[in-house]
């Protein structure tokens, strides 16, 4: 049993083989691998990297040209509907006002709520 033992090592009894790397290997199965499959294998991988990068640069293209599109229509279109939404509220708020100093100017033209009378249907504003 231990002579069984003594037989299965580490070392085997040729020699020392040193360890070989994997592209070491990878080359050694060149010489497997005829050359006319190798050259098809090369040719598809070839072909398969050459439509990826075509596909990349198009796929590119199209990305910068969307990109560049909507900074050069979009922001200044959003920019303006803000203004335009800052403008109406001025207005909104210029109106109000104007209001507000033509009832303090003239306070016979808008009647005046008693305490404790139900309102109209007029819109009255909280606190009245």
């Amino acid at each position: 049993s231990s002579s069984s033992l003594a037989s299965v090592s580490t070392t085997s009894s040729l020699g020392e083989e040193p360890e070989e790397s994997l592209t070491e290997r990878l080359s050694a199965l060149i010489d497997i691998v005829p050359p006319k499959t190798r050259k098809s294998i090369a040719d598809k991988v070839s072909a398969t990297a050459g439509f990826f990068g075509k596909s990349g640069k198009v796929l590119g293209n199209i990305v910068w040209v969307v990109t560049t599109s909507a900074l050069l229509i979009g922001l200044p279109l959003a920019l303006s509907l803000e203004d335009e939404a800052k403008i109406m509220a001025q207005e909104r708020e210029l109106e109000g006002q104007r209001e507000g100093q033509a009832m303090l100017a003239n306070p016979g033209l808008y009647p005046q709520a008693t305490p404790g009378a139900a309102p109209q249907g007029g819109l009255v504003p909280p606190g009245f």
